[in-house]
């Protein structure tokens, strides 16, 4: 009988052409990643035609291993929260208002006084190797050139060193706050150099939720696939055995750390109830990032976009709220900001497009997502991102 594992390399080999390939250490700094080892992935560069995000998904479906795309694309549990992140939009409805003198709407905003095209940013995921050759490289050049900010991650199969090389646009770095203090201060270093300008305290994956399909799929992340921005993360590893070199009992103190060590603001990722909220608040949170964890944690919890106002109302003006959760419309991000949010971060079709066209199709994903929010507010008449207020939906 084959192993567990040779039975998983194995089938990555199904994969399209394009090699990715280990990066020697954690500090390594080499533009080309090259991988050995069976793990294929597709290497084309090229913008997308694309008529909607759900399409993107059932292209992207074809061309990802089914491990590989389970694992981006499942939830935890039943997956009801995973579904209800974007149901849950039809639960708002858009109020329009004419006659009001709207010709060419503007969507630029800023994101922590970082300037960007499109209320609309990426967040972070991990492991953007397992969709294409260039990893997070490609998401980076992809973002920069669509004007909107990108995060990078503890996760990364990129370092933090190449990002920077390749992207001239707005960064934040995520962490996830590991049990080595050292660990976790040498992030926020790199993270630095790298020009991060805020940090991205996750505080929802402290155990790893119940991946169902990963089970399924017996997934691991391949041999040969880099985790160059935290050490200690063993060859062909589950998501369990990364997630047990985190802290499993975050509390307020870690938040003063980071902050301290960073001097950047720091963003409180995967908030869900108001009371949490304000909490953060009262611990010198710069901004909160309203998440669920696209449904991969606890299932059953509310949608992103449900949870929404009521951490809004607790908020209110002190520091902004953003979220991530469910977006795959113009007009979800229009309901998203008229409830509150200052801007979305957009995630799976990320790596779908990431997986059909490098950079540019990447690009193509925000540019489409733009156009959309720009055609929402010329119907709803809003001339700026300010102007989409909470008059502009009514709750069903």
């Amino acid at each position: 009988m084959p192993s567990r594992r040779d039975v998983i390399v194995g089938g990555l080999s199904l994969a399209a052409a394009g090699t990715l390939s280990a990066v020697s250490s954690a500090n390594a700094a080499t533009a080309n990643i090259k991988l050995t080892g069976a793990y294929k992935t597709n290497s084309a560069e090229k913008s997308l035609d694309i008529i909607n995000l759900y399409d993107l998904e059932e292209e992207a479906r074809k061309l990802i291993p089914a491990p590989q795309f389970g694992y981006i694309s499942g939830g935890s549990g039943d997956e009801w929260t995973l579904r209800e992140n974007t149901r849950a939009f039809d639960d708002f409805q858009i109020i329009p208002r004419y006659l009001a003198g709207v010709k060419e709407p503007d969507t630029t905003t800023e994101l922590l006084g970082s300037k960007v095209d499109m209320p609309i940013f990426i967040p972070p995921m991990a492991a953007h190797g397992l969709t294409h050759t260039t990893a997070e490289l490609g998401t980076a050049r992809g973002a920069a050139n669509a004007g909107t900010l990108f995060t990078a991650q503890t996760l990364a199969n990129s370092p933090l060193e190449e990002i920077a090389k390749v992207s001239n646009g707005p960064k934040w770095f995520q962490i996830y706050f590991t049990k080595d203090m050292g660990i976790n201060r040498e992030m926020i270093r790199r993270a630095k150099a790298m020009g991060a300008t805020a940090i991205v305290f996750t505080v929802d994956l402290e155990w790893s939720g119940n991946r169902e399909t990963d089970k399924r799929n017996k997934f691991i992340f391949p041999h040969s696939l880099p985790f160059p921005n935290i050490p200690g993360v063993p060859a062909g590893a589950t998501l369990s055995e990364i997630t047990a070199l985190f802290k499993r009992d975050l509390d307020f103190n870690d938040l003063a750390f980071l902050a301290k060590e960073s001097s950047l603001p720091i963003i409180v990722k995967g908030i869900q109830s108001a009371e949490n909220a304000k909490e953060c608040v009262d611990h010198g949170a710069a901004a909160i990032q309203v998440s669920n964890h696209g449904g991969r944690q606890l299932d059953s919890v509310p949608a992103a976009i449900a949870s929404l106002p009521h951490i809004v109302e607790a908020v209110g003006s002190k520091i902004p709220v953003y979220l991530d959760g469910g977006i795959r419309r113009g007009t979800h991000v229009f309901k998203a900001l008229a409830l509150g949010a200052k801007a979305v971060a957009i995630g799976r079709p990320i790596l779908y497009a990431l997986a059909l066209g490098g950079a540019p199709g990447v690009t193509s994903v925000l540019n489409l997502l733009k156009d959309e929010l720009k055609l929402s507010m010329k119907l709803a008449g809003c001339a700026a991102i300010k102007d989409i207020e909470r008059k502009f939906i009514n709750l069903i």
